[in-house]
Order: structure tokens, then sequence, then C-alpha cells
């Protein structure tokens, strides 16, 4: 038998739970176990294959303190892998994962691979509202070995000001955007909900979403009851959606281990290659310029030229999608029309397909590889994205085997970026005088009314500053009324905050 080390995905398995009492919900080691079974069925292998994994990979699962997860979920399935990994959290990581593994497998350290995750925040949020105790499965005698950047997506700084978590975040990075491309709030507001109408259409379809339902651009951008606005330009029908019940999972080995457990070729899904880097401004008022994406930019066209491809070469996409702002970002970098009919999502994206935290990519490559098989030699982009839009990874998949050599995931020696500013701003809240907006958002009430609002920007002599708003209602209304971008203001100090009061 041949040594062929070309990595493979042969079989994927998707679960999702809804509506689903605390006491009676599926716990994350079931889900992701289910998933690999139904992966193994899947690739038509079954129980040998099951038994037959010599590394598991469970990403990061919020609140199961299993010692080893991948541990325990192999011993579930009956097997006994020589690696185990878990991962820090990121909407990336499930991409890196897979790199890193299909990387493994060019070198000979891997030949057979169950990558998994799950997300189990609507049970872990519902569960504590109730006072209910979740006695999920714990275990492992050893310490996998962790994926990842062990680092706080968040300054202590941004987190005094109220830039806390993604709704937070990324309106910010929306709004100067939207500036950047000089077009109004009308028409921008418009140009979010035609482009994520086309996600829910795909979600909709999809039986593993978590909101299948079609909605026009109206609707997801109109703030009434139960679509609010959550931060300027934001409607909660805008926001990833984070209390899920979900899991993904699937199988990557050598093609030599396909042929010895008799996988049929029509079930290969071949890794082309892919890509992974992080901002050198890693904190979101820490860059240069909130309108570019430097590492993003790097990720996704090393990825393309690792796989020897062109993005016009690629036949579906599954952009990460968080937020209306990541998809815009991403094709701003690769130079592709909103309106392309290839189309951005196989899944439906995070507001509408779910599988948020460190699970979606999971999700996406699944399904990517469903759609592959459905129309054979088409090529796959999904691309990932951690923090505020600070980790990015890529990928690119095809049913047809890379011409060449084996594939990498290596970033080249000039990055794309080379000639882009990308190194962190200083950030200060000790600014005085008259202060230009770059960035900002304001935060809604749950009553539907601006309450806070968020400013990063420069000082007359060049300095970033941090600041809030006052919270008088008629300066918030003008701030989302107005193009903020771009206007001055002064800054002073109350108490120990900084204020920035536009003129």
């Amino acid at each position: 038998m041949s040594d062929d080390r070309t990595p493979v995905l042969v079989g994927t398995g998707q679960f999702v739970e809804r509506d689903v009492d605390p006491k009676e919900a599926t716990e994350p080691l079931e889900m992701i176990a289910q998933c690999a079974r139904d992966a193994a069925a899947d690739a038509g292998a079954g129980d040998a294959l099951l038994r037959s994994i010599d590394t598991c990979v469970v990403l990061n699962v919020a609140a199961w303190s299993a010692r080893n997860p991948a541990q325990v979920v192999a011993e579930r399935l009956g097997s006994k892998p020589t690696k185990t990994y878990t991962s820090e959290m990121g909407g990336q990581i499930g991409v890196t994962a897979t790199n890193l593994i299909a990387e493994r497998i060019t070198r000979g350290e891997t030949k057979i691979s169950y990558v998994c995750g799950a997300n189990n925040m609507r049970t872990l949020m519902k569960a504590g509202g109730l006072g209910i105790d979740l006695n999920w499965t714990v275990g492992g005698t050893s310490d996998p070995e962790c994926i990842g950047i062990p680092q706080n997506g968040t300054s202590e700084l941004e987190g005094k000001y109220g830039m806390v978590m993604p709704p937070d975040i990324y309106p910010m990075f929306e709004n100067a955007m939207r500036a950047s491309r000089g077009q109004d709030l009308e028409s921008h507001r418009k140009s979010m909900g035609d482009l994520f109408a086309k996600f829910t259409d795909v979600a909709a379809a999809n039986p593993y979403a978590w909101f299948p339902t079609a909605r026009s651009s109206e609707e997801l951008t109109t703030a009434t009851p139960t679509n609010r606005m959550i931060a300027f330009p934001y409607t909660k029908y805008l926001n990833a959606v984070l209390n899920t019940d979900q899991a993904a999972g699937f199988f990557l080995m050598s093609v030599e281990a396909a042929k010895s457990l008799g996988i049929p070729e029509d079930r290969w899904l071949y890794w082309w290659g892919g890509a992974k880097s992080q901002e050198e401004a890693w904190y979101a008022s820490s860059r240069p310029d909130f309108a570019e994406c430097p590492a993003m930019l790097d990720t996704h066209t090393a990825a393309l030229e690792n796989a020897g491809v062109t993005v016009d070469d690629i036949g579906r996409f599954d952009f990460y999608s968080c937020f209306p702002v990541a998809v815009e970002m991403a094709l701003k970098n690769l130079k592709i029309e909103p309106d392309d009919p290839r189309g951005f999502t196989v899944t439906g994206g995070l507001p509408y397909g779910g599988g948020p935290a460190s699970g979606y990519t999971l999700h996406s490559i699944a399904t990517m590889a469903d759609r592959l098989r459905e129309t054979p030699g088409t090529k796959g982009l999904v691309t990932g994205n951690g923090w505020y839009l600070t980790k990015h990874s890529a990928s690119v998949w095809s049913t047809e085997r890379k011409p060449g050599g084996l594939p990498t995931a290596r970033m080249p020696e000039r990055l794309p970026s080379a000639d882009m500013v990308t190194s962190p701003e200083d950030v200060g809240e000790d600014r005085k005088g008259v202060g230009t907006i770059e960035a900002y958002t304001a935060i809604y009430d749950r009553e539907g009314e601006p309450a806070r609002g968020i400013i990063v920007g420069r000082t007359e002599d060049g300095k970033r500053f941090i600041a809030n708003t006052p919270g008088d209602k008629a300066l918030l209304a003008d701030l989302v009324s107005t193009e903020g971008v771009g206007r001055q203001g002064s800054l002073s100090v109350t108490g120990e905050m900084q204020i920035f009061t536009p003129s």
C-alpha cells in the first residue's frame, strides 16, 4: 500500500436540539459522540472508523469541565487515540485546528482524526436561571494539548469604557467601514439588510440551522419590539446568536487510511491548504485603521495561494459572519462584490445558522463538504474570525485532488499587508482639547433608546483616545441619526472617565 499522506475529509455529522428542558437536554459528550457516529455512517465505515481514531480534537466547550474532553469522547466511541487536543476560545479555531491536523497528516504524524465541538449555551444559561445543576460527564487522566493563543480579546481600558462584548465592538468597525465607503446611513442600513437577507434564505433550507427562517432586508434592519436595537447600527437580527445547543464533527484522515477503511472516493473532500494569522494591533481600540484588517487580508490571500487558486476559482464561500462587517471586510479584502451570485454562506451564518463561540466553523466545514459533494469539482473557501476581527483562519476544499505536492498552511515570507500600517496605536484616556471620531457606536437600553456612546478617535496632534459620550438623550439621538465618523468634539474628564462631547 502506498503511503499517501494527502488529507481528506470523509464524513460529517451535525446536531441541533431546540426547546428542550435543561433537565432533559443532551450533554456535550453525547452531542459530540452522536456527531461522530453520524459522520462514520456518512463515510460508510461505521464502528471500524470510530475505533481507528488516533487523534481526537475537541474544541473549547463553555462550562464543560472535563480534564480531557477529547479522551472522554474517544472512550465513548471505543477508540484510544495517541494524541488529544483542546483549544482556546475563538471563532477562527475550528479552521485553525483543522489546518493543524491536516498538516500533521501530511507529515505522517496523524492518520485518522476526529475534529469536533459543541455549543451548549442555551441549556447552560437556562439551567442557571432555573437553579438546575448540570451533571455533565467529566473525566480524563491526562492533559490534552491546547490549540490557540491564550490572550484576552479586550484590554482593561476598553472594558472601562464599555468595549467588552462583540455587540459593543463590531458596530464600531461597521460604522468606520460605512464612512470609508462614503455611504449614507439609510443606504448603509439597506445594504446590511440585503447582505444578510440572503443568509436567512440559506438558513431556512438548512436542517441544522438554529433559526431556519427567511427574512426580508427590511425585517432584519427595522427596529421593533422583537428586533430591538442592540448597538448602532445593529438590530438584534444582525447579531450572532449565542444561546444555542448545537454540535458538529468530521473525520479527517490520509488517503492511505481512507483506502484501508474502504471509504468510497465519492465521500472524500480534499484539503487544498489553508492559513492563519492575527492582527499585530491585537486590541480593537489600537487598530491603526478601523476600515482595514491586514491579517485577514494576509490569511485569506495566503490560503488561496497555498491552494494554487484565485478567488475566481472558488465556487462556494462560507465567510465568518458574526456581524455584517465581518463579511464586508472579507469581501473588501478579496475584491468581491456584495451581489456576487456565488453567495457567502453555506450554513446561513452565525445570526441564523448558529453554532457560535468556538464551534461555528465546524458547521461551515461540514456543510461545505455536503455542498461540494453535490457539485463535484467545485472548490470551497471557509474562513474563521476570532475575538474582534483579531484572529483569522481560512481553508480551501474540493472533491478533486490538488495538483502538485502535498498541501500546506504556511504564511508567505512577504505578506500582502507589508505596505500597510499594522502596528498598534497607543490608546490614552488623558487626552485634551479637540478630538475627531474614527469609530463609534451607541449602546441601546431595553426600552429601545440609545443610552451610552463609545468613541475612539484622534486628537489634533494625532494621539488616539477612547471615551464615552455624555448620557444626554438628545445628544445620543443625534449621534445615531447623522454620520459620526469625522465629527469633532471636545475632550474632558468627569470623575475617572474621559468624555467626548460632539460639537
